[in-house]
C-alpha cells in the first residue's frame, strides 16, 4: 500500500486500486499522521487539530476514525492481532510505513539526494512529477495542514529550481524557457529563478532576451524590494554582455551573501544561524533584510511567516546586536497589529515568541521588559492551545529568555529547560534538544550541582556532533573551566594558575568563533576576577583586560586593588543596578563585596535585598561559564555591613 498527500489525500493498494478511507475526518486523521513523519501524535493533539471546538465525545470519535482506518489499510489483518501500520504508541498514534510508500517523504528524500549528487536528477524529476496539486489539497481550514502545505510548497519551488540548475549545468536546458518563464512570473521574489531563466534563454540562443530578463529582475528587485541584484545575477549579466558562448554553472552552495526572495532568504538564514560564528552574524543580517523586504511587499501574511520562520534557539540573554534586535521586534509588533487579535493563531504565536526572544533582558527597561514578558506568556499559551511542539519549544525559548526578572530563579529555569528538552527529544527537534541541555547545564551550575551540569554538558556535546552546533563545545569548554575554578579551592584540587589557564584556553576558543560580542566581551576579565575572589585575592589590575559591559561593577574592586579608595567609593556610587540577565547574581555580588569593603551601608543593604532569593545559588553560575563562588558568602558580607549602618 502507498499513501499520497501531494494533492488530495488518498491511499492505494499495491495493485493501484484505491483504498476507501471513509469521510473527510478519516482522511484528515491519516494525513495528520503522515505529516508527523512516523512520530507519535498525542490524542489531545489530534483532537485539537480536527476540531476548533472539540465536541464532548471527541476522543471517542477519534478512536472510531482510527479503527475504521485500520480496517481500510490492513484489510487482511487477522482479528485480535495488533496493527502494524497505524499503531497505538504511548498516549497517541503513529503511522508505520516505509518512507518510500508515502509520496511526500519520497519527494523530500529525492530532493535531499539531488542536493548532494547531480546524478540523482532522474529521481528528483520523478518526485516532482508525482505532485497532483497543492499538498493536502482536501484538508482545508486546519492550521497544521496550512503549515505543512506551505513547507512542502517551499521545497517544491526549491526542487523545481534545483532540477533546472542541474539540467543547465549538464549542458542542456534550452527547453526550460517556457517552464522557468511561468515560474518567475508566479514567484518573482526568487532571485535564483531569474538567473536560471536567463541561462536557459542563453542556451536557446536568445542572448538579447536573456539580458532583458536580467534587467527586468533588477528593476523588480530595486523598485519593489529596494534590493540590488546579488553577485550571481551581476556576474551572469557581465558574462552575457561580454559574448560568452557558454556560461559557468551557478554556484551549488547558496550562502548568506546571495539575495533571494524574503521567505527563501530567511529559511537559508535560519539554517546558517545554527552553525554559529560568522555564519550566525551574516544570517542575522540577512534575516533582517528579508523582514524588511517582506514588509515592503505589503503582504501581511508573508511578513508574519518571514519574521516567525527564524526560530533559532537562543541561549544568551544579551543581544549581540541590540539595534538589529530592536528592529526585528518593531517589525514583529507592526505585523501583530496588522494581523489583529483575530489573526491566525500560529502566526501570532510565532510573532509573539519572536518579540520575547529578540527582546533580550539586558537591553530593556520598564515597559519594554514588561511587554517582552507579556509576549512570552501569550506565545506560550497560544502554542499550548495549538498543540504544536515545534512552536511550543520556540515559545518556551522566549519564556526562558524572559525568566531573568530577578536573582534566584535558576530552579524555575531548570523546569523550562526540562520541558524544552522533553519536547525536543520526543518530537525530534535536535537543535532545541541542545538548547534544553544547555539551559539545564546553566541551571545546575547556578545551583552548584556540578555533577548534574557535567552530565548535561556531555549530552549537549553528543547532540552537537549530529546537529553541527559548533558553539556547543566552546560553551562546555568554558563550563569545564568554571568547574576547575570552583575545585581550585578544595584541598588537593587544581591550582588557581591551572584554573586561569583553563579560562584562557576557553577564551581563545570563544574568540575563534568570531563576532559574538553579546557573549564574548568582558567574559574573560570577569572570570579572572571571580577566580581571584574565590582565593581571597584582590581584583586583577592589568590595564589590557577588556571588562566589556561589566566594567561599572568591577571598577570599584579594581580601584581598591590599586589602593584608590575614594575613587572606588565614587565608582561604586555610580554603578547602576545590574541588568536582568545571566550575570545579575554575579554583579550584585561584586556590588555587595565592594560595599562591604568600603563600609557603604545603604549600597550593601540594597545588594543584600537583591541577593536573598539567590542565597542557595552560585554567583555567575547561571551563565554556565564562570563562578565567583556561593552567593551566601557575599550576602553574609552585605548583611553584616548593612546591620552596622
Amino acid at each position: 500500500m502507498r499513501i499520497d498527500v501531494l494533492g488530495a489525500v488518498r491511499a492505494l493498494h499495491d495493485d493501484g486500486t484505491p483504498v476507501d478511507l471513509g469521510g473527510p475526518r478519516h482522511r484528515e486523521v491519516l494525513a495528520r499522521l503522515v505529516a508527523a513523519g512516523g512520530r507519535m501524535v498525542a490524542t489531545d493533539t489530534l483532537v485539537a487539530d480536527l476540531w476548533a471546538e472539540p465536541p464532548v465525545r471527541a476522543v471517542g470519535a477519534l478512536r472510531t476514525f482510527v479503527a475504521a482506518l485500520r480496517r481500510a489499510i490492513e484489510p487482511g489483518r487477522p482479528p485480535r492481532t495488533p496493527p502494524r501500520v497505524l499503531v497505538t504508541e504511548g498516549p497517541g498514534y503513529a503511522l508505520r510505513l516505509p518512507r518510500a510508500q508515502v509520496d511526500a517523504h519520497r519527494f523530500e528524500d529525492a530532493l535531499a539526494r539531488a542536493r548532494r549528487a547531480p546524478e540523482a536528477l532522474a529521481g528528483l524529476e520523478a518526485a516532482l512529477a508525482a505532485w497532483r496539486g497543492p499538498a493536502y489539497a482536501d484538508v482545508t481550514g486546519s492550521v497544521w495542514a496550512q503549515r505543512e502545505r506551505a513547507r512542502l510548497e517551499e521545497l517544491r519551488l526549491e526542487a523545481t529550481e534545483l532540477r533546472a540548475r542541474l539540467l543547465l549545468d549538464s549542458g542542456s536546458g534550452a527547453e526550460l524557457v517556457a517552464e522557468l518563464g511561468a515560474h518567475v512570473t508566479e514567484h518573482p521574489w526568487r532571485e535564483p529563478a531569474w538567473g536560471l531563466l536567463a541561462r536557459a534563454l542563453h542556451r536557446a540562443g536568445r542572448q538579447a532576451d536573456a539580458l532583458a530578463t536580467l534587467r527586468r529582475a533588477r528593476t523588480m528587485l530595486v523598485e519593489q524590494l529596494g534590493l540590488d541584484p546579488g553577485a550571481d545575477l551581476r556576474r551572469l549579466e557581465a558574462d552575457i554582455l561580454h559574448g560568452a558562448t557558454t556560461l559557468p554553472p551557478a554556484r551549488t552552495v547558496w550562502t548568506a551573501g546571495v539575495r533571494l526572495g524574503p521567505r527563501t532568504t530567511v529559511e537559508l538564514a535560519r539554517t546558517l544561524a545554527l552553525a554559529g560564528g560568522d555564519a550566525l552574524v551574516h544570517s542575522r543580517r540577512d534575516r533582517l533584510a528579508a523582514v524588511e523586504a517582506a514588509e515592503r511587499t505589503g503582504d501581511i501574511a508573508l511578513t508574519a511567516r518571514v519574521i516567525g520562520a527564524y526560530d533559532v534557539p537562543a541561549l544568551w540573554s544579551r543581544a549581540d546586536d541590540p539595534e538589529q534586535s530592536r528592529a526585528v521586534v518593531a517589525a514583529a509588533e507592526r505585523t501583530l497589529t496588522a494581523l489583529g487579535t483575530d489573526g491566525p493563531a500560529e502566526l501570532r504565536a510565532r510573532l509573539l515568541a519572536t518579540v520575547a526572544v529578540e527582546s533580550r533582558s539586558a537591553d530593556l527597561s520598564g515597559t519594554g521588559a514588561e511587554r517582552a514578558g507579556q509576549a512570552a506568556r501569550e506565545a506560550e499559551a497560544l502554542a499550548r492551545e495549538l498543540g504544536d511542539p515545534a512552536l511550543l519549544v520556540f515559545a518556551l525559548n522566549g519564556v526562558f529568555l524572559q525568566s531573568f526578572t530577578r536573582p534566584g530563579l535558576a530552579a524555575a529555569r531548570d523546569v523550562i529547560g526540562a520541558e524544552i528538552l522533553g519536547l525536543a527529544t520526543r518530537h525530534e527537534l535536535p537543535n532545541f534538544a541542545v538548547l534544553g541541555r544547555l539551559i539545564r547545564l546553566q541551571s545546575a551550575s547556578a545551583l552548584g550541582d556540578l555533577d548534574a551540569a557535567t552530565a548535561h554538558a556531555r549530552a549537549a556535546e553528543r547532540l552537537a556532533v549530529s546537529t553541527e552546533a559548533s558553539l556547543v563545545p566552546v560553551l562546555t569548554g568554558w563550563f569545564r573551566a568554571r568547574v576547575t575554578a570552583a575545585r581550585s579551592t578544595e584541598p588537593g584540587g587544581p591550582t588557581a594558575a591551572t584554573a586561569a589557564a583553563h579560562y584562557r584556553a576557553a577564551e581563545d576558543a570563544l574568540a575563534g568563533t568570531a563576532s559574538m560580542p553579546g557573549l564574548h566581551r568582558g567574559l574573560f576579565a570577569l572570570a579572572l576576577l571571580g577566580l581571584r575572589l574565590l582565593h581571597g585575592r584582590p581584583a586583577p589590575t592589568d590595564p589590557g583586560l577588556d571588562w566589556g559591559p561589566y566594567r561599572p561593577w568591577a571598577q570599584p574592586l579594581v580601584l581598591l586593588a590599586r589602593n584608590r579608595v575614594e575613587e572606588a567609593r565614587t565608582a561604586l556610587a555610580a554603578a547602576p543596578e545590574p541588568p536582568l540577565d545571566h550575570m545579575q547574581e554575579a554583579l550584585w555580588c561584586l556590588t555587595a563585596h565592594a560595599a562591604a569593603r568600603l563600609g557603604e551601608h545603604p549600597v550593601a543593604a540594597r545588594a543584600a535585598t537583591a541577593l536573598r532569593p539567590a542565597r542557595t545559588e552560585h554567583a555567575g553560575g547561571a551563565s554556565g561559564l564562570l563562578t565567583l563562588g556561593p552567593v551566601a558568602r557575599y550576602l553574609t558580607e552585605a548583611e553584616a555591613c548593612a546591620d552596622q549602618g
